[in-house]
């Protein structure tokens, strides 16, 4: 059967790859991860139904948790959106006497069956038997988990098709906005309640194995694989066909950029490959959306007075670009990494200005920021504390990814290609980037006041700003002793 040829083939795939050996610290690291928030995830089930009975004592724990189940689901479209996005490794099939229609069909099947699918049932298996057995027994308890994971897997489905969508154009995400804000309406709308409602009754038609509920969940999920199929069908064969569009607007030359010399020439070459390049110009916008719906959190003081949340969350609205561009930094130079190398110290100039246009950056979510300041939600310090953090030393921590990327990442496809996952360094890089920070603060407020910790954040961020040149000079003469190692990698993923 071809469902079980391929993923066979991409089982292999992974073997034979010559990052498997290169990845299992990064794979050890994730499996640790994975089992933490498992741990905590059953920790919180095995907690909610006695902390829902003193809560709402009229009431049985599992309607309550199941009139939250949009949460969940949101919270679950959230992490898919932020994780890649689905490709199709369709090319080696192309020269096979197997029809497209029937590959993509496998390619969309085989996600009902990833094991991301199951992983909010860590939280919702100890509270099913801890709040369904004594009134269903088990029967209810896996009528319940298997109607949890049939909407997690609808969820999966809707998740793919605006992922894809979006990676065509970003205009697309407005989809799900406008789902959602249809869903919020009609939940707060006054005296409603309407999709509250229709998901406590929906569990509870699991539970009692109600053959309408699990109908209804089946026929959204084959409305939505008909929806992927259709849309990747045309993405996959619009860029097979690489058509191209030759009606061209406008060039813009950027001609205040000639002043600076082969910096400046960088600089251009960034910003064309940012607002022209399909996978670069939809990382962007995508990372810019999350940081607006953060910055939102913020206003709304959606944390109220919890400090540690609004320390991370106005971080991270500062770092979230520079982490997944700078991540990746050298992803897309792979593509033309033989002609960066032909000049003395062009990789130095293109490093510079990497780090420039990303300090650049930093300028669109301080504006955002002072909403919430202005609100009063969190203090001025604190934003400018972490700007500068951001600015001098994260953003030289993920520069040194400069070193070890070795991968090329394509520019123009987004439904087609070959999953790459990420190599030890960026794993650890990352972590680092995410906790270092809020670790150094919370160290600063142990034995210092508040206003001296972010003062501290700030001096220690103009330092490294200041000896940027250092930094970078230092990670180009690194670079350059592996240059034919990543160069050999560079062409070996193209």
């Amino acid at each position: 059967m071809l469902f079980f040829e391929i993923r066979k083939n991409r089982k292999l795939a992974t073997r034979r790859s010559p990052m498997f050996e290169k990845n299992r610290f990064a794979k050890v690291f994730m499996y640790f991860g994975i089992a933490f928030w498992a741990a905590y995830l059953l920790f919180i089930g095995a907690m909610l139904p006695s902390a829902f009975q003193e809560s709402f004592p009229g009431m049985e724990p599992y309607h309550i948790l199941n009139k939250g189940l949009i949460i969940i689901l949101f919270l679950d479209f959230l992490i898919r959106f932020m994780l890649p996005t689905p490709v199709q490794e369709i090319k080696p099939y192309l020269l096979l006497p197997v029809p497209k229609q029937r590959v993509i069909l496998a390619f969309l099947t085989e996600n009902m069956f990833r094991p991301i699918n199951l992983f909010w049932l860590f939280l919702f298996i100890p509270f099913a038997l801890i709040s369904i057995t004594r009134f269903y027994g088990l029967t209810g308890v896996v009528g319940y988990l298997l109607g949890i994971w049939l909407m997690i897997v609808m969820n999966s489905y809707w998740s793919m098709l605006i992922c894809v969508l979006k990676r065509d154009k970003f205009i697309h995400l407005f989809w799900s906005i406008l789902v959602y804000g249809i869903l919020a309406l009609l939940e707060f709308l006054p005296e409603t309640g309407f999709v509250s409602t229709l998901t406590m009754n929906w569990g509870e038609g699991f539970i009692l194995w109600n053959p309408l509920a699990f109908l209804g969940v089946i026929v959204l999920i084959g409305l939505l694989i008909y929806i992927n199929y259709q849309v990747q069908q045309h993405l996959i064969y619009k860029e097979l066909a690489r058509t191209e569009d030759v009606k061209i607007k406008h060039i813009s030359s950027y001609n205040f950029l000639d002043r600076y010399g082969n910096v400046g020439e960088y600089l251009r070459l960034e910003l064309k490959m940012l607002l022209r390049n399909k996978a670069p110009r939809s990382q962007f916008w995508g990372f810019f959306f999350i940081m607006c719906m953060f910055t939102i959190a913020l206003a709304g003081n959606v944390y109220g007075d919890n400090s540690y949340m609004n320390n991370f969350i106005c971080l991270y609205c500062y770092c979230i670009l520079g982490l997944m561009t700078l991540s990746r930094i050298m992803t897309f130079e792979g593509n033309y990494i033989d002609g960066l190398m032909v000049r003395k110290e062009s990789l130095y100039n293109m490093l510079r200005a990497k780090y420039y246009l990303q300090c650049i950056f930093l300028i669109i979510p301080f504006l955002f920021i002072l909403i919430p300041v202005c609100m009063d939600t969190i203090p001025l310090l604190m934003s400018i504390s972490y700007l500068c953090f951001t600015m001098g030393a994260i953003f030289p921590m993920m520069m040194q990814m400069a070193v070890y990327n070795d991968k090329t990442a394509p520019l123009n496809t987004s439904a087609i290609g070959k999953q790459r996952g990420s190599n030890m360094y960026q794993m650890l890089i990352i972590t680092c980037a995410f906790g270092l920070p809020l670790l150094i603060n919370k160290a600063l407020t142990l034995f210092l006041d508040e206003t001296t910790a972010y003062i501290t954040l700030i001096v220690l961020g103009l330092l490294g700003f200041i000896t940027h040149r250092y930094w970078i000079q230092n990670i180009y003469v690194r670079l350059m002793k592996r240059k034919y190692q990543n160069m050999e990698g560079f062409r070996n993923t193209r």
